[in-house]
């Protein structure tokens, strides 16, 4: 009985020793992804290469999700033969490197530094590299844009008020020589636990250096123009109550929150463009019974057949310039919708702001050769259709790129 329970005591024990080895393993499989294994040396080297990144998201979680669809990406690509060239990953690893002023071997330098495997780096560079040819091939040829929703974003870019001023708060770490990698951990620190404004203030009042401390770090509102070029890009990039990345500058770090902003409508956005045409039959049941049924100016052309030609008006005019009888009726209608009075007919074919109907005439904007580059554009400039076309296009394929990358992870064989 006694041998019974001393080999049961051993077994236990050789098996606890077994399950404690695996675990400490770096090299054990954690995730099958289809026929693809992720171990755990793969989960905790991307998170250090988030870290080292300064990712908004470094946790263990979200490197476990980068891996898996960076091996999905993969297999989607090597499912349709697309295999990257090395002429195609070196000119990715030298742009991914540059970002950060360094070379290829420069950065994988600095990755062994801070303990992670150039391979890791290298990994995903390729998987993003085959993941654009992949996206070329199986989504770019779906995308379609329409001109509806090319006029819906140029409207949206004409009526957005344009940021004047800005309300930010400031904090300014000291970074003596020598010590700059502490004053860039504690900013860090500070943008990974601040979520509010209160809390930007107190760590503000406690580590920033300069007089606004004493106010919590708040600035006066200050015109967006007054800010230096380089920092302007980086405010407008910014939501109401969000936190800038740290910046370095020489002797210190900074941070800025974003309070609120004050705008102005562009010149000329409220002004309207109307299509319109105006049809007058003479019998006012007949008119009415029109109104009541044309779907479109198409139609009312139609309906107009056999009336002499003066009865039929088709006009596109700026609103002001508009006979005030026939704008009254206008203002209460919608595209494609039509109102009788009298014996007379009105239809509204179009209203479109008056900066989008002459877009294509909009100057551009000459940049004089001795001329700062930042300093030449106009705030009051509007971009091209064809401009306003691809950022429609673009935003597109990345919906439907991510979508399909959903779709490989829905139907993927994932075992944990």
């Amino acid at each position: 009985m006694r041998r019974a329970i001393l080999g049961a005591a051993m077994a236990a024990m050789m098996l606890g020793g077994q399950a404690a080895l695996a675990q400490s393993n770096p090299f054990r499989p954690v995730v099958y992804v289809n026929d693809s294994v992720v171990t755990e040396f793969d989960i905790q080297q991307r998170a250090r290469f988030l870290q080292l990144l300064q990712a908004p998201d470094t946790s263990r979680a979200a490197a476990e999700r980068a891996v898996i669809e960076d091996r999905l990406r993969m297999q989607a690509a090597d499912s349709i033969g697309i295999r990257p060239t090395d002429e195609a990953i070196d000119e990715a690893l030298a742009e991914f490197a540059g970002r950060g002023g360094l070379d290829t071997a420069q950065f994988e330098q600095l990755l062994r530094q801070n303990g992670v495997d150039p391979q890791i780096y290298h990994d995903f560079i390729v998987s993003g590299v085959v993941w654009r040819d992949v996206v070329r091939a199986r989504v770019v040829p779906t995308v379609r844009v329409s001109d509806a929703e090319v006029e819906q974003e140029f409207q949206k870019i004409v009526q957005t008020p344009r940021v004047t001023d800005v309300l930010l708060s400031e904090l300014i770490i000291p970074a003596p020589e020598g010590q700059e990698a502490q004053a860039m951990g504690l900013a860090e620190d500070i943008l990974a636990n601040v979520s509010s404004e209160s809390e930007f203030a107190a760590a503000a009042r406690q580590y920033s250096a300069v007089q606004s401390r004493e106010e919590g770090g708040r600035l006066p509102w200050t015109p967006l123009a007054n800010l230096p070029p380089s920092l302007q890009p980086i405010v407008l990039s910014l939501q109401p109550g969000s936190v800038s990345q740290p910046l370095t500058v020489p002797g210190a770090v900074v941070l800025f929150m974003l309070r609120d902003t004050r705008g102005v409508v562009r010149s000329g956005a409220r002004d309207q463009v109307l299509e319109y045409v105006h049809l007058r039959h003479g019998d006012p049941a007949e008119a009415a019974r029109i109104a009541a049924t044309v779907r479109s100016c198409g139609d009312l052309f139609v309906r107009a057949n056999g009336l002499p030609a003066d009865r039929l008006v088709h006009e596109t005019r700026n609103l002001g310039a508009i006979p005030q009888n026939i704008g009254l009726y206008l203002a209460s209608l919608d595209d494609d919708e039509a109102t009788a009075f009298g014996g007379e007919v009105v239809m509204l074919c179009k209203r479109t702001p008056a900066l989008m109907a002459s877009a294509d005439e909009q100057p551009q904007v000459p940049v004089a050769p001795d001329e700062p580059a930042e300093q030449a554009p106009d705030s009051n400039a509007l971009p091209d259709l064809d401009t306003v076309r691809n950022v429609v296009f673009n935003r597109k394929i990345s919906n439907a790129a991510d979508a399909y990358l959903a779709e490989l992870q829905a139907n993927a064989i994932i075992r944990r």
